[in-house]
């Protein structure tokens, strides 16, 4: 399979190989049109997509492959079960995505798997017919990895979590159960300390970073989920930041020190969302002028206020 050269591949524990950098198109994006963002992803160099039969972009992700001209080589593409018969959901995704095989199936989650073990032997019988090149887990805690691992023939390759400094020490028992079986993790949600959590422990950390590696703070969270040997999956509107998250490997690879810098900062926890720094933080990263942002959070706080009054005036909470 053909891939952006900047962008390196992992082996799975069945050997086959992915790109470490996905698009994907769930997050905001699902429920959407989402044909002209996969195409501006395939044009900057994504040759990973990343879809789910719950975020209805499919068939955009069909009609997006199949304008590109790409051969079905140069694409690697992931897609998820979501509920109902495992071997008809698989085929109704394939048949959406325009395509005779997925390269990835996943199960969504293990609410999607009540019995997780019967789930899996479904999963391995579509595994082995070849309609799916390879086949793993997503949002899978301990008790349910290893459920799967139990009644496997055929091993989970990824369990694809939401993942950042922030919850890594969360993650940690997971993590080194998916170590001892060679089950990659697939990160989402890598950059929430930036979009969600902005003014916390780690921003001095990742700009300081970032100005030593030439890059951004984006970047090196995503040095950070690399240098875990995961998978990034990520997702973005503007073609800028498509550039910017592509070029991510040809930076410096981060020291030991670093990288143990950025888990000692996560590990005190994002800033809480009330915060209103942390507010107008996040407006402005929507491109809001500080004064705009400020004013926002303000009308905010003398609502929030005028409501308290309120109750109290009908409560009698005094």
């Amino acid at each position: 399979m053909a891939k952006n050269s900047l962008v390196p591949t992992v082996k799975l524990n069945d050997g086959t190989k992915i790109p470490s950098i996905a698009f994907g198109t769930g997050s905001k994006l699902k429920f959407t049109d989402v044909t002209q963002y996969v195409q501006n992803a395939l044009e900057a160099g994504f040759s990973h997509i990343d879809t789910a039969a719950f975020y209805d972009t499919e068939q955009y992700v069909a009609t997006a492959l199949r304008e590109s001209g790409l051969s079905r080589n140069d694409i690697y593409i992931t897609t998820k079960f979501d509920g109902g018969d495992i071997a008809t959901e698989a085929r109704k995704s394939i048949e959406k995505l325009g395509v005779k095989y997925v390269d990835l199936y996943l199960i969504h989650g293990p609410t999607f798997a009540p019995d997780v073990g019967k789930a899996w032997r479904e999963f391995e019988a579509i595994h082995k017919e070849g309609i799916v090149k390879s086949i793993g887990v997503s949002n899978f805690r301990l008790e349910h990895l290893q459920q799967a691992i139990d009644a496997a023939t055929v091993l989970p390759t990824v369990n694809q979590i939401n993942f950042s400094p922030y919850n890594y020490a969360s993650w940690k028992d997971v993590l080194e159960l998916a170590a001892k079986h060679n089950i990659v993790i697939e990160a989402y949600s890598s950059l929430s300390p930036i979009t969600a959590f902005p003014g916390g422990p780690l921003d001095p950390v990742l700009d300081r970073i970032a100005a030593r590696i030439g890059g951004t703070p984006a970047q090196v969270i995503f040095k950070w989920v690399l240098s875990k040997g995961a998978v990034v999956v990520t997702t973005s509107t503007k073609r800028e930041r498509l550039d910017e998250y592509l070029a991510t490997p040809s930076l410096p690879d981060l020291t030991v020190e670093e990288i143990a810098e950025i888990e000692a900062a996560g590990a005190k926890g994002p800033p809480s969302r009330f915060n209103p720094l942390v507010q107008i933080r996040r407006v402005m990263r929507r491109g809001a002028h500080a004064l705009t942002a400020a004013a926002i959070i303000f009308l905010n706080v003398c609502m929030a206020y005028m409501i308290f009054r309120w109750l109290q005036a009908v409560f009698h909470l005094y």
